[in-house]
């Protein structure tokens, strides 16, 4: 599966009625999840029901294309399920309680509601809320694929616009060349990986870099009128900043993740819980900034991509351990030189990242097996996280699954 992303070109009455679809929409999630709360137990049949009366009862509902609708009650019910699942998980601390949405920024839709020109530069959404036709601009062609392999359209808002993303059933595997090479990485603040080679790459900071743009245009939104248009001009050219940092962020962290991926046969890296590193106040802000988990997100994606295997190794003690003599050295976050008894002077991630490497070799690694959920919305699909997607150290195979199946395009 994958994710082909164009830009919706329209005019401002078609963007008036995509809004009104996408809050649609998040009245019949909304509407199934109190339905929930008041009834504990009801299963995801009950919610299809559910929408097929709202659809009778409120004119509104009934002019978004049923499709739409089911999709909504899909997010729902995934809310829902993944609540139970912590539960039964006993996941510590909060359990990710289903809660009513705010701010619908997207609408899905199925196999219907929609149709695709003969060029495939446009698209029309024909249910009753006045979308229209859209014009589609992208790099990506749509002729390559046929009708049938669409499953899902999405329309999302950005504060920068609209967007159409297509979600495609077809292989996304390329035959490659064996190179004989592994690496181990080691990620860090001071640069944003090490390799067992030796080699850093820099890290470019996009959000410290950004932060004077950030704070100007926080302070032209705290100057405008609540409620008033000057100041949801302004709240959108804040929105159209931190779109950017976003974009520079996850496109690094692509453009390394496939060197990389295309350079190694084995790829090897440390299995971070991003999660629990935030809780640092002191060090949260550099972290996000960093962008880890994108950079193990497309390494996983590529992985599979390219057939190349990727391998999460437990990441204890590996800036600790000598990667010579096997000695702990213990050492502050400050210390960024391993020295040893041994006599092993080495720079610490140059170090770790050894130890990262010897540790995946020491297990058996996999291309990949992902899981994909046919019943899982295009939003789901997008959503998953990579922590459960390669290889982990210590662990069997069959136990490990993994699910990212996109690449959109670079923005």
């Amino acid at each position: 599966m994958i994710v082909l992303e164009f830009k919706a070109k329209g005019k401002t009455t078609q963007y008036t009625a995509i809004d009104e679809a996408m809050r649609t929409a998040q009245f019949v999630r909304n509407k199934a999840i109190r339905f929930w709360m008041d009834n504990r137990g009801v299963g995801q049949k009950d919610l299809y029901r559910l929408s097929k009366s709202l659809r009778g009862e409120f004119p509104f509902v009934k002019a978004l294309n049923s499709s739409a609708c089911q999709a909504s009650i899909e997010r729902a019910y995934s809310s829902i399920a993944r609540f139970y699942d912590n539960c039964k998980k006993s996941v510590a601390g909060k359990k990710a309680y289903p809660k009513f949405k705010k701010n619908y920024r997207s609408v899905e839709y199925k196999t219907s509601g929609w149709s695709l020109s003969e060029t495939r530069k446009q698209i029309t959404f024909t249910d009753k809320k006045g979308i229209g036709k859209l014009n589609l601009k992208g790099t990506w062609d749509l002729n390559f694929y046929q009708l049938e392999q669409i499953k899902r359209v999405r329309l999302v808002r950005r504060a920068d616009g609209y967007y159409v993303q297509f979600l495609v059933s077809a292989d996304n595997k390329v035959e490659t060349q064996p190179t004989g090479k592994t690496i181990g990485l080691d990620v860090g603040l001071k640069e944003f990986y090490t390799d067992s080679n030796g080699h850093s790459e820099p890290n470019p900071r996009f959000y410290r870099t950004g932060e004077k743009r950030l704070k100007f245009r926080q302070r032209r939104v705290q100057s405008k009128n609540k409620g008033g248009c000057n100041r949801k001009k302004a709240i959108n050219k804040l929105g159209r900043v931190h779109l950017k940092i976003s974009r520079q962020r996850e496109e690094h962290a692509k453009r390394l993740a496939r060197c990389v991926i295309q350079s190694h046969d084995l790829v090897a890296y440390e299995d971070l819980r991003i999660k629990n590193l935030v809780k640092n106040h002191c060090l949260a802000k550099s972290i996000n900034d960093a962008g880890w988990y994108q950079f193990r997100k497309w390494l996983e994606y590529f992985g599979v991509k390219f057939g190349r295997i990727t391998v999460a190794v437990n990441p204890a003690y590996t800036s600790l351990e000598c990667s010579h003599c096997g000695a702990i050295v213990k050492k502050s976050l400050s210390t960024r030189t391993h020295i040893c008894e041994c006599g092993f002077v080495m720079d610490r991630d140059w170090n770790a990242a050894i130890n990262i490497l010897k540790l995946a070799l020491s297990t058996v690694g996999h291309t990949g097996t992902w899981i994909l959920d046919p019943n899982a919305t295009l939003r789901e699909r997008q959503g998953r996280t990579g922590d459960s997607t390669s290889t982990h150290a210590g662990v069997i195979l069959s136990e490990q699954v993994g699910s990212k199946i996109e690449e959109s395009s670079p923005l």
